[in-house]
């Protein structure tokens, strides 16, 4: 797989999972140069979430042959990331406890970022730079944790703006 995830100037429609991660990783860091804290913590959250569909991905293919519209209709009836690891990504590796334990893990992460995040996107709330910064690290901690369990290799860069 790819080791560096380059954004290119391919339809956001038509990128990868990953590419797509990397894309709101390029964007929220030039929220947050922008002193936009809270659009920055929707974007690692967003990121987080297309971290999650990638691993889903991954596990469906590991051990399926359903389509990929099927794969879609699951991923969003599972209703967000929280939702995406208890309904998808934790039944999936349930056969395999090590990657099973980190994923359980990670919920505790994903909590912290989706509640953050739905502070900002349904109640209006405006977020600090510390609240921001700490969002945007559980985001990167969630995302190379889970990505490298299938993508060992897999780098989150930030280009400079």
């Amino acid at each position: 797989m790819n080791t560096k995830i380059m954004t290119s100037k391919k339809p956001y429609e038509e990128r990868s999972d990953l590419e797509k991660v990397q894309s709101q990783w390029n964007k929220l860091h030039g929220l947050h140069s922008r002193e936009e804290w809270s659009a920055a913590v929707v974007r690692a959250a967003t990121a987080t979430e297309l971290a999650a569909n990638f691993a889903i991905r991954a596990e469906f293919a590991a051990r399926s042959t359903f389509e990929p519209a099927l794969v879609d209709k699951m991923l969003r009836w599972a209703n967000g990331l929280s939702g995406k690891i208890r309904n998808l990504l934790l039944p999936l590796t349930a056969a395999e406890p090590k990657k099973h334990k980190t994923i359980y893990s990670l919920g505790k992460r994903a909590e912290r970022i989706n509640d953050t995040r739905n502070a900002v996107a349904h109640q209006g709330e405006f977020c600090s730079v510390e609240e921001a910064q700490a969002v945007i690290e559980h985001a990167r901690a969630f995302i190379l944790e889970l990505v490298q369990l299938y993508d060992p290799e897999f780098e989150l860069t930030t280009r400079k703006q």
